[in-house]
């Protein structure tokens, strides 16, 4: 049983989808992943839940503005301006803004292409 307590669902998140790169034509054996680079705005009040992992999905995060609160292992830990986190395959966590101000971050992470087209459209939204 996870220690994890019950995250509310994602709402008030946006994500905008900056950059993204076949990895397959890159780094041999990486056929079917893409490097991605989203901007992600959680309003105040807002939550990028619910509790989810990064098995087979590492990343990396950086914070531009306001603050997030990332609850994993039974920890709410504050990141503000500046400050980050990697997201590795023991990660499981969900993240809230607690403050006034919307927060920002920036996430770079490797995930598998969509098998469909129409997939694409929805690989920049909220699924972390």
């Amino acid at each position: 049983m996870s220690k994890q307590p019950t995250a509310p669902e994602t709402r008030g998140v946006t994500v905008q989808l900056l950059a993204s790169m076949d990895l397959g034509a890159e780094i041999e054996g990486m056929a079917g992943r893409q490097l991605r680079m989203r901007k992600v705005t959680i309003a105040p009040g807002g939550v990028f839940g619910p509790v989810h992992d990064h098995r087979d999905r590492p990343g990396l995060v950086y914070i531009l503005q306001g603050t997030i609160t990332d609850h994993r292992d039974g920890v709410a830990t504050d990141y503000g301006p500046g400050l980050g986190w990697p997201e590795d395959r023991h990660t499981v966590h969900w993240l809230e803004n607690r403050g006034t101000l919307p927060a920002v971050e920036i996430s770079i992470d490797i995930v598998r292409q969509p098998a469909d087209p129409a997939a694409k459209a929805d690989a920049a939204g909220p699924a972390r």
